[in-house]
């Protein structure tokens, strides 16, 4: 029989009412004739609350402990689905991550799967049950509870759908697919009805919330399609899969993100960035992005000897700079703290930045999507933190209350991709 995983959001699941729903969807698909995973997030804001819970505790949570904590968010969905499920006459049973067989590293707060061994999930399903996963949580091969970071349920639900080799994985949320931009932020935002893995990922990485990069990486690896879909119904879906090559040039869409600090030393020094790096890693504060602008020869002596205060806070010489997410790294006070211990005045931390990225294949394929990008932003007057491109991406730090109007105005000037019924 084939096999179809479906993967219901925090949204989706947020209450009891909507538990039920998901349950006669599920009902409904197995009736047709098909095996049926679902894998779930946690209700609602419930990780949000049971984050601000530990932080009531302490500053500095140990991470390991808040793997051991926010895991049970998924397992009130997961349970809760069986019961509605075995309620209605359809055999169902409910397992953790561990008990599903996914296997990660021992990253606590961001592991990543490194394998999947799904036998006792195979087992029930030959038994002619529903079997139900909590996403974004599975287990280190030190056997440790370890949770995936944001929007980690995808990529359990995509992993599982690659290890049982599935017919499909279907995405459920609260919007119905992938938009050019976020449609909260960008209401006249088009919906795509297809898209590339490379550009999903790429819209994923730069911060689109409907699929996981992660995700997107194990279907692209083995030809999985995906179908991001509304779990309120109706006809609006997106497919993720691989297609060939477009027009150089194309813009698909803008993403958008939030929550960044950028942490840079000047001037810069590679032996100080290097050891900077070490420490970021030492702390599993994983960096987005890595700028470096050398700036010329003698230029920080000069900019000293004229203006230390402008030397020191690098507005002549270059720098070396890191851009990480807040998202993942919820011990950032204590971050913070260490890099002033550790490093004093080397190193200088700037929050409340944020980031607007236009995606698309060949995006740079002449300079005219750099030069619109820029014609955006000054009539605008909003200033520039950095800039990066590459063949599917042109990448722009800004600071955070910046970040609306310049998704809303590369949506409209850059997005090519035409509406679903064009």
């Amino acid at each position: 029989m084939a096999v179809v995983v479906q993967k219901y959001g925090g949204s989706s699941v947020a209450d009891v009412g909507r538990i039920l729903g998901v349950a006669d969807r599920v009902a409904a698909t197995k009736g047709a004739g098909r095996d049926v995973v679902v894998v779930v997030s946690a209700m609602g804001d419930t990780t949000d609350e049971l984050l601000a819970l530990a932080r009531r505790v302490t500053d500095n949570p140990a991470r390991r402990e808040l793997d051991m904590l926010l895991t049970a968010g998924e397992r009130i969905s997961m349970a809760l689905l069986s019961m509605a499920l075995n309620a209605r006459g359809v055999a169902a049973v409910s397992f953790t991550g561990s008990q599903s067989g996914i296997i990660t590293n021992d990253a606590h707060t961001s592991a990543r799967i490194v394998e999947v061994r799904p036998y006792r999930v195979q087992d029930e399903l030959a038994r002619g049950k529903v079997v139900i996963v909590a996403g974004y949580q599975g287990v280190s091969y030190k056997r440790e509870v370890t949770t995936l970071g944001r929007g980690g349920s995808d990529t359990t639900a995509v992993a599982l759908a690659a290890a049982l080799d599935a017919e499909a994985c279907e995405i459920y949320s609260d919007v119905d697919g992938v938009y050019s931009a976020d449609p909260r932020v960008v209401p006249d935002a088009r919906r795509l009805p297809e898209i590339s893995y490379e550009e999903m990922q790429e819209l994923a990485e730069a911060g689109a919330k409907v699929l996981n990069a992660q995700a997107v990486e194990f279907a692209k690896e083995r030809g999985i399609a995906i179908y991001a879909r509304a779990s309120a119904g109706g006809e609006g879906e997106t497919v993720v899969r691989r297609f060939p090559p477009r027009a150089p040039g194309r813009v698909a869409g803008i993403a958008s993100e939030t929550g960044l600090v950028r942490l840079s030393t000047r001037p810069p020094d590679a032996a100080a960035l290097a050891e900077l790096l070490a420490w970021l890693d030492g702390r599993q504060a994983a960096g987005k992005q890595l700028l470096y602008e050398p700036g010329a020869p003698g230029e920080h002596r000069k900019a000293e000897r004229e203006s230390p205060a402008g030397a020191a806070a690098g507005h002549v010489a270059g720098r070396a700079s890191v851009v990480f997410s807040l998202a993942n790294l919820h011990d950032f006070a204590a971050v913070r703290s260490g890099l002033a211990t550790r490093f004093g005045g080397r190193i200088h931390v700037q929050e409340r930045v944020g980031a607007v990225s236009a995606i698309g294949a060949g995006i740079n394929s002449d300079f005219g999507n750099l030069r619109a990008v820029l014609e955006v932003l000054a009539p605008r007057e909003i200033p520039l933190l950095g800039l990066s491109t590459s063949s599917f991406r042109i990448s722009l730090l800004l600071r955070e209350e910046d970040v609306v109007a310049a998704t809303q105005g590369l949506d409209g000037r850059l997005v090519t991709e035409p509406a679903p019924d064009a």
